[in-house]
């Protein structure tokens, strides 16, 4: 029987899992997506050059951000590029609805940029260095002649002692395929290769390349405001205390051989492109509050267990307990009845001698099961699981719960607990949450930054955040004209 309970994967949580587990990311139309099949394409480590279409189980994961002007601008500087690469190919570019900032290229030959990444480019000039970075580990074969693919801390919020990986193989495979060739763990050398090419492929089609080791300086800072992890593109391209020297020591030398006295920025350009790019999370894709997950856009809220960590993707929300002994998601389970999505979502976990109840849960019809979950190797130990499905309309969601046989009784009254928090949302504060965009101004006068920025009404405590997403400081001057980035909704 095919995974039927399991909808495609979308976005960027996965990817995100490099930054501290949070709220974050998006889940979106769990309902209406079509189930991955057992025959889901995977993605093989040493396939083709064959990319120009961006490839159906990264797009599963992430989704398309539908902007045909930022499209145009990463295909056609993509294609200017490959044309001068050093292996030429039909490579693909494609921008994806993630707001983590990353960008990354699979083996195949395709090069994926974040909503996310874009809103933090000041200009052309930065977006094409890193452009040429990733399609540099294309041309220069990185991925294939890497062959330790990146976990991603086990795929999810792995449970700590608890290796469960018949769930996550279920929950996660394809994200397994995808992220694994996404996120490859490079070289040092294999880096500083590609940002010599990142340099070497932006001057040829004339732009400045110095700006790409500006663009790392703001990512350095997002870092240092988060306090926490560095931002996902800097953690699968490490970063060294010499990068932005060496990256503009390169420029300088591309400039000087390239045989023109001119090359581009475009700030403005780019700046007008990125008006009104979705910012951070969307909340109408799920957003956590006060211990609460709430879904606009599909109309539902529940609990989160007390103390839990929690991480939003499309296809599921994750909450783990504290110090990894448990692990609670919830996800679309698909079937026409619930006796059909439990016995799909008992196969595809491999829980064995499940015992299956009818029931109401909050009012809502549902079906529960518990039962053991099998090691698949000596290097791994069992699970207990316990599984609620809940029908809602023509939906049908399942709350999993996992910990080891010995603890799960210590955990099942917060699966349950979550699980018969399951309501309708009706709050209009909560229905009617939208995400906030980027807006372009234009200074109306010789000012700092922070003036230019409380003239727009920015609220100070925010000045930084801008700041950084300016890749400027509080304190610099905006000439009369200059234009800059604002949040808001």
């Amino acid at each position: 029987m095919n995974f039927s309970f399991l909808p495609a994967l979308r976005t960027g949580a996965l990817l995100s899992l490099l930054l501290p587990l949070a709220s974050s990311s998006s889940m979106t139309d769990w309902a209406a997506r079509r189930p991955a099949t057992a025959s889901a394409r995977a993605i093989p480590a040493a396939r083709p050059l064959q990319g120009a279409k961006p490839d159906p189980a990264v797009i599963a994961q992430f989704g398309l951000y539908n902007n045909a002007k930022l499209q145009q601008l990463i295909t056609a500087r993509g294609k200017a590029m490959a044309a001068i690469s050093d292996r030429p190919g039909d490579y693909g570019f494609t921008v994806v609805d993630s707001p983590v900032i990353n960008a990354f290229a699979t083996p195949d030959g395709h090069v994926y940029f974040t909503r996310g990444i874009m809103a933090y480019f000041n200009d052309e000039a930065q977006f094409s260095g890193v452009l040429g970075h990733e399609l540099g580990h294309i041309t220069a074969q990185h991925g294939k002649k890497q062959q330790t693919r990146s976990t991603i801390a086990g795929i999810g919020m792995l449970l700590g002692s608890i290796v469960a990986p018949r769930v996550m193989q279920s929950l996660g495979g394809v994200a397994q395929q995808v992220v694994g060739l996404g996120m490859l763990k490079y070289s040092r050398d294999d880096e500083n290769e590609a940002d010599g090419l990142g340099v070497k492929y932006s001057t040829k089609i004339g732009y400045d390349a110095s700006h790409m080791a500006d663009f790392f300086q703001t990512l350095e800072r997002t870092e240092a405001q988060s306090g926490s992890s560095i931002p996902t593109f800097l953690s699968t391209h490490p970063n060294s205390a010499d990068r932005y020297t060496r990256v503009k020591q390169l420029a300088a030398q591309a400039k000087q051989s390239a045989g023109r006295s001119t090359f581009a920025v475009n700030r403005d350009a780019y700046l007008r492109s990125i008006e009104g790019l979705t910012f951070g999370e969307d909340p109408r894709q799920g957003f956590v509050e006060n211990s609460v997950f709430y879904h606009p856009d599909l109309k539902f809220r529940f609990p989160i267990p007390s103390g839990w960590k929690s991480q939003n993707s499309p296809d599921k929300f994750q909450m783990q307990e504290p110090n990894g002994k448990a692990l609670l998601v919830f996800l679309g389970a698909g079937g026409s009845s619930l006796d059909e999505a439990g016995q799909s979502l008992a196969k595809a976990i491999g829980v064995s001698n499940a015992q299956a109840q009818k029931t109401t849960i909050n009012g809502f019809p549902a079906l529960v099961f518990e039962g053991d979950q099998q090691a698949s190797d000596q290097n791994s130990t069992s699970a207990h699981v316990l599984a609620q499905l809940i029908q809602d309309g023509k939906s049908i969601y399942a709350f999993v719960g996992l910990a080891e046989p010995s603890s799960f009784s210590a955990y099942a009254p917060q699966f349950q607990q979550a699980a018969q928090g399951y309501a309708r949302l009706t709050e209009a504060s909560k229905l009617n949450r939208q995400p906030e965009h980027i807006h372009i101004r234009t200074a109306t006068g010789t000012q700092t930054l922070a003036a230019a920025l409380a003239s727009a009404g920015v609220p100070s405590s925010r000045y930084q955040e801008l700041a950084i997403v300016n890749g400027m400081k509080t304190t610099d001057k905006l000439p009369k004209g200059m234009l800059y980035k604002v949040v808001g909704k």
